[in-house]
């Protein structure tokens, strides 16, 4: 499947772990479900003009959700660890206190 790359990352994924990441210059991004290792890959480094030296793919699992009677569950989605070669940075995350 041919992806776009601004349709390839989603957005960042916003928690207190993928900033602590930031210090090891890995950053966290919600990615499309079809979007495998190498178009994540061509996407961060066409959309942030970095180098990416390493590209890890985590499925979160859905997860059972319960209101009164009612039965349904939470969407499951992939996120990426990108890597980025030393001294490069996203500056989307630049304003983010730890």
């Amino acid at each position: 499947m041919s992806l776009h790359p601004s349709q390839v990352l989603i957005r960042p994924v916003i928690s207190e772990k993928s900033y602590q990441q930031i210090a090891q210059n890995q950053y966290t991004f919600r990615v499309h479900q079809d979007a495998h290792k190498t178009q994540i890959r061509q996407a961060v480094e066409e959309l942030f003009e970095v180098k990416v030296e390493r590209v890890n793919i985590v499925k979160v699992q859905a997860k059972p959700k319960r209101r009164g009677r009612i039965l349904g569950s939470k969407n499951g989605w992939k996120k990426a660890v990108v890597q980025l070669r030393k001294g490069d940075t996203i500056e989307i995350f630049q304003g983010a206190q730890l």
